[in-house]
């Protein structure tokens, strides 16, 4: 595959890596963008994979609660612009599916758009509708809803809705108890986006593949591949902290992590707090988006 100019900027904005690197990378791994991330992350060239930072698509994230906020849904509305994700009629339809989501089976999001919305037409009706009255492509991309047993939930909405997060605790408490609490773990979760809640949850393969990164990392550094074996256990142990929520270091007190924090409100209430469940939506997440020079398209719209 051919390596234009165009991915190798893409792949330095990504890594924050040099230009010749990023297209060797490139070259090296046949183009694959997210191979290429691996690879310089495995030269200790790029400290980050913001693989699912590219954020595309216009649009809004929006939450909805039920019974006591022991039911939550999470959905995520796509537009091409940020103008339309601003009009109120989008806005209120967005709301609306967010409550519609509360009452879905599962996540399946083609059951859910063939779901009865406001009267006789489906979630996809009325998406075409809203479609040729605002003249605008849009697309209702994703839902989730949350509904597990003496788990009570809260979210966050940032930025007007570019970042959706749900948070869920099991507790005994009831929301109003848990409310601040919940909400700063919330707000956690929208600034610093952990790949996991706890260390139980870390996915096997995820695991196995910043187990290879790690190894080739260290013999870039010269180590010995003797040594390996008795370095990698600490520094995955060190990655997982990062990538764990309640590992984290708590952002409104870096003395604490975020289960520190949680366990010190659980004993202020007098009844136990334990995070379980979180999920959260980024508009336009891993959506490849077509760069448009504004000034151009307003000026082909006038016919110049």
């Amino acid at each position: 595959m051919a390596v234009t100019a165009q991915m190798v900027k893409e792949l330095r904005e990504m890594t924050g890596a040099g230009m010749m690197d990023c297209k060797k990378a490139l070259v090296e791994c046949d183009g694959d963008m997210d191979k290429a991330v691996d690879f310089l992350r495995e030269k200790g060239l790029a400290k980050a994979a913001k693989k699912a930072g590219r954020i595309a698509a216009e649009g809004l994230v929006k939450l909805a609660f039920k019974d006591g906020n022991k039911v939550a849904s999470v959905v995520e509305v796509n537009s091409e612009t940020d103008f339309v994700s601003k009009n109120e009629e989008f806005v209120e339809f967005v709301d609306a599916l967010a409550q519609l989501a509360l009452t879905v089976e599962n996540n399946d999001i083609e059951a859910f758009k063939a779901m009865t919305f406001e009267g006789n037409e489906t979630v996809q009706d009325a998406l075409n509708t809203k479609i040729a009255k605002i003249g605008e492509n849009m697309n209702v991309r994703r839902i989730q809803k949350m509904a597990t047993p003496g788990v009570v939930y809260t979210g966050y909405v940032h930025n007007g809705g570019q970042i959706g997060v749900l948070v869920g605790i099991e507790t005994e408490a009831t929301y109003e108890e848990i409310a601040v609490c919940a909400k700063d773990v919330a707000m956690q979760v929208a600034s610093m986006n952990p790949n996991f809640v706890n260390e139980s949850q870390v996915d096997a393969e995820w695991l196995e593949r910043e187990t290879e990164i790690a190894k080739q990392q260290l013999l870039e550094e010269g180590k010995p591949e003797a040594m390996l074996e008795r370095i990698i256990p600490g520094k995955i142990k060190a990655i997982k902290k990062e990538v764990c929520l309640v590992d984290q270091k708590f952002v409104k007190n870096g003395d604490v992590t975020v289960e520190e924090y949680v366990n010190s409100v659980a004993k202020e209430i007098g009844k136990s707090m334990k995070v379980v469940e979180m999920v959260r939506f980024e508009v336009g997440e891993g959506i490849e988006k077509k760069e448009e020079n504004f000034a151009e398209e307003v000026a082909k719209q006038m016919g110049n």
